[in-house]
């Protein structure tokens, strides 16, 4: 009897490439403003003197892909791997447009893509590595492409419980969205690394060392005036908004803005961003 293997990240791969890419497209420029505290840590704590090739995981538009190219300048190089092809063409884009020549994209599946082994001295990610089928797959194959004693710098979101602007979309229209998914902590999506003791596990299965998490509580916003397109357009309510009658729609809309009432003062939408820095070693 013939085995067939399953496509590692089959339903990631569809919606990167599919509702939540254009989405992500659509909203880059609030996206990048909202995150751009991130993208700073990210740089000033993953790339270390001597840096010249760093890897971006889930680079998405490429905002933090750029940023590192940046900073090593003509010294160095910075690769960033997504799934999605939309977000990649838009990171390409960009990088011709802001004039960033010591950068390139690579359309690929981080879990399975075949990196040359050992080029990288340095792997960044901001909140790109929650979404694989097998985390640990994922990390064992990117921890390949590093040379011995790389960094590993990456954000991810804590717990939802820390987070309650991030989940207050999904609470309100829960009553008019019956299907929407119900949460797994454990499958890939935005907490998936919330648990520290899991990210510990993870890391030291695929072979990572010096391992650290530490609690980071960033200041986040976004004008109002952008902030019922985020909140109804992204994530899993912006998914299943696509697929209703028009009344509905309506009344989910309805709910949800109210419900972001509390965060709103003088002229946008102010929350905690609680995620956790993360360290490792190759």
């Amino acid at each position: 009897m013939t085995e067939t293997t399953q496509p590692a990240n089959v339903d990631q791969s569809a919606l990167w490439n599919g509702g939540a890419g254009n989405a992500w497209v659509e909203a880059q420029t609030v996206l990048d403003e909202m995150l751009a505290p991130f993208e700073r840590l990210l740089v000033e704590q993953g790339l270390h003197d001597g840096t010249s090739s760093v890897l971006d995981v889930g680079c998405g538009a490429g905002s933090t892909t750029l940023s590192a190219a940046r900073r090593l300048g003509r010294v160095g190089s910075c690769v960033g791997v997504d799934i999605s092809a939309t977000l990649l063409e838009l990171a390409k884009t960009r990088a011709t447009r802001e004039r960033v020549a010591n950068v390139s994209f690579v359309c690929a599946d981080a879990q399975t893509h075949a990196f040359e082994p050992g080029r990288f001295d340095a792997v960044i990610s901001r909140f790109g590595l929650m979404f694989f089928d097998d985390p640990v797959a994922a990390f064992l194959n990117i921890r390949r492409a590093a040379r011995r004693e790389a960094s590993l710098t990456f954000v991810c979101w804590r717990s939802p419980a820390d987070n309650p602007f991030m989940t207050t979309a999904v609470r309100a229209a829960a009553p008019f969205l019956p299907s929407l998914p119900k949460p797994d902590p454990n499958a890939p999506g935005q907490f998936a690394l919330a648990d520290p003791d899991r990210v510990r596990r993870i890391l030291d299965a695929s072979g990572w060392t010096s391992i650290e998490l530490r609690p980071v509580d960033v200041p986040a916003s976004l004008a109002e005036r952008d902030l019922l397109a985020y909140v109804t357009k992204m994530g899993p309510v912006g998914l299943a908004l696509k697929e209703v009658d028009e009344h509905t729609r309506a009344q989910t809309v309805a709910a949800v803005h109210a419900a972001f009432a509390p965060f709103v003062r003088d002229g946008a939408a102010r929350f905690n961003a609680a995620s956790w820095l993360v360290t490792a070693r190759a």
